[in-house]
């Protein structure tokens, strides 16, 4: 039996996004600047797919960008603002358990560009401490940066109530968010939250990998960091990647489709692994694991077993799972997330993540489990103490 439990990582395509992207490039192949017939079908597509993402937001067209994935959605919005926006401070805010893309990207800002940026602390559930946040703030900040789902632990961040404790000290102050594993999962409404930027990716949610898009605030100043042919309102040059938007517009449009009975499912089913898992002996479940949590990330402890282990064991009997983010490197690290969260010290290189999709079955996570039982007491029989 083959399972596939790491939807965080990445996830299988839409079969009629498959079939779109195949039609753009193939069919529809036009440069969207050029001016005959292809071209304007090509430009149809990017026009039908913000369209999409927008009325999804309930945000303006305009305010969308097109990328290449949640990487450099995420570089475009803290550099981009922060070189805009010098001139009011040089004091930037984000959480110590970002993905990789913000956290390199503030070490660029912090050691290359000279801001100077702190790095929230978060609780034993990995949120971040609030107050933290307000003793943060000072007239020299111009960005805060929190994610909306931690891609390891599934926490879901409080951004409205960060919001809320940022524009009370300046309502200049731009706020933005990582959404690449909240996007698809939550009903986000930016501007109800005071969201100035948000970041998504299009392989997270059924559609294909190399696009994602930025959307950014039509008040917000910022800068390109890419430069060429003025695409995207000179935001963000280069010939789009038509098949790609194609597919993110209608990968949008389908996770969104009957999303409250998906994620129901997903919870479900994670609620039966967890308790299931929690019988074994020495395991134990990172995060919060109720309905405050996202409905797809679980990350599981195993004492005893190094998670690179237990990872290529399942990985023999047909399971896929990862080691903490697949997103930095193939090769397993102790999670930064872990330590920030106070994990136990034997938990930190013992720690494999299970995401779900909608696609996922309760005969899957059965056979994981059943896996789980088998293989651990005997890892750990051949581990040394």
């Amino acid at each position: 039996m083959e399972v596939y439990l790491d939807n965080s990582a990445t996830t299988m395509c839409y079969p009629e996004v498959g079939e779109l992207v195949y039609k753009v490039m193939c069919r529809d192949y036009g440069n969207p600047s050029s001016l005959y017939r292809k071209g304007v079908e090509a430009e149809r597509y990017i026009r039908d797919a913000k369209e999409t993402v927008a009325k999804l937001l309930k945000v303006n067209n305009k305010e969308i960008f097109f990328t290449s994935g949640g990487t450099e959605s995420d570089n475009l919005a803290l550099i981009g603002c922060a070189r805009a926006n010098r001139r009011r401070g040089n004091h930037l805010i984000t959480s110590s358990i970002e993905h990789p893309a913000i956290l390199n990207t503030m070490r660029y800002l912090e050691e290359e560009e000279g801001f100077r940026v702190t790095y929230l602390p978060v609780d034993e559930a990995g949120r971040i401490q609030l107050d933290a946040l307000r003793e943060a703030l000072c007239p020299e900040t111009i960005l805060v940066s929190v994610m909306y789902v931690n891609n390891e632990v599934g926490t879901v961040q409080p951004i409205h109530e960060a919001v809320q404790i940022t524009k009370r000290y300046n309502s200049s102050i731009l706020l933005h968010t990582d959404a690449v594993q909240g996007y698809g999962k939550y009903r986000i409404y930016p501007k109800r939250l005071g969201i100035d930027l948000l970041s998504a990716s299009g392989h997270k949610i059924h559609g294909p990998k190399g696009v994602g898009f930025l959307y950014i605030d039509s008040r917000v100043k910022i800068h390109p960091i890419m430069f060429g042919g003025g695409q995207q309102r000179d935001i963000r040059s280069g010939t789009e990647n038509v098949p790609g938007i194609a597919g993110i517009g209608l990968a949008s449009s389908l996770i969104y489709r009957d999303l409250e009975m998906k994620t129901a499912l997903m919870r479900e089913l994670k609620a039966y692994f967890i308790e299931r898992i929690l019988q074994m002996e020495d395991t134990v479940v990172h995060g919060v694991t109720d309905e405050e949590s996202a409905p797809h990330i679980i990350s599981v402890g195993v004492g005893g077993v190094r998670s690179e282990v237990l990872l290529h064991t399942l990985e023999d009997k047909g399971i896929c799972v990862s080691s903490g983010s697949a997103c930095s490197s193939n090769h397993p690290a102790v999670s930064g997330v872990l330590k920030a969260i106070g994990a136990p010290r034997e938990y930190l290189d013992a720690t494999v993540r299970f995401s779900m999709s909608e696609f996922t079955t309760k005969e899957e996570i059965d056979y994981t489990l059943e896996t789980l039982y088998n293989c651990i007491p005997m890892l750990r029989k051949f581990t040394r103490r």
